[in-house]
């Protein structure tokens, strides 16, 4: 069978191999093999040795088709129809063990990947939306003082050029802004418990 064969071919190729026809059913078999693999391909293409599994998928395909063609009942769907739901199912199966089994490397990483995970990162986002709504409640000042020397990271000295302030009166006022956010975080706490 050429790739030219129309779509509907298979179904006259199918009807021809139950009732005993040989080369209808290599035929067939040519024709199933070539969709299974165009559509296993289609599918599989972002999974590492995508061409080697949609093989194995399209041969599982007619292997299938093989086996359950003397049952198929065409029921007013198209024969073709039959062949991708079981190409469907072959491509999922693919998916599912290429999810299973690692997938080999060629670089090692050099040490534990010691980035936050997910969870980690929900609680800290929530955590620190907690902190900037108790920030909201300070005085401009102290809000400000604050963000430049834990947000940004300057130094009491660079804070205090930014401020207008010497680094003695930036320490002070920031034990003073840490002091009212713990009161603050501590009454916010208290109310819900």
């Amino acid at each position: 069978m050429s790739g030219s064969n129309a779509p509907e071919s298979l179904a006259t190729y199918a009807t021809a191999a139950i009732g005993g026809d040989a080369n209808a059913l290599e035929s067939l078999m040519f024709g199933v093999r070539e969709r299974a693999y165009r559509y296993a391909r289609a599918r599989l293409g972002a999974f590492p040795q995508a061409a080697g599994a949609a093989e194995d998928a399209a041969q599982e395909v007619c292997i299938a088709v093989l086996t359950s063609l003397s049952r198929y009942d065409e029921r007013g769907v198209p024969f073709e129809a039959y062949v991708y739901s079981i190409c469907a199912r072959k491509v999922a199966d693919v998916q599912r063990l290429v999810f299973r089994h690692p997938v080999p490397t060629d670089e090692v990483p050099e040490g534990a990947d010691l980035a936050a995970g997910p969870e980690e990162l929900a609680v800290s986002g929530s955590d620190a939306d907690e902190a900037w709504s108790l920030m909201q409640e300070l005085p401009a000042h102290q809000r400000e003082l604050l963000t430049l020397r834990v947000a940004v990271g300057l130094s009491a000295e660079e804070t205090a050029q930014s401020l207008g302030m010497t680094a003695g009166a930036v320490r002070v006022a920031q034990h003073r802004a840490l002091a009212r956010l713990r009161t603050l975080y501590r009454q916010r706490n208290e109310g819900e418990l």
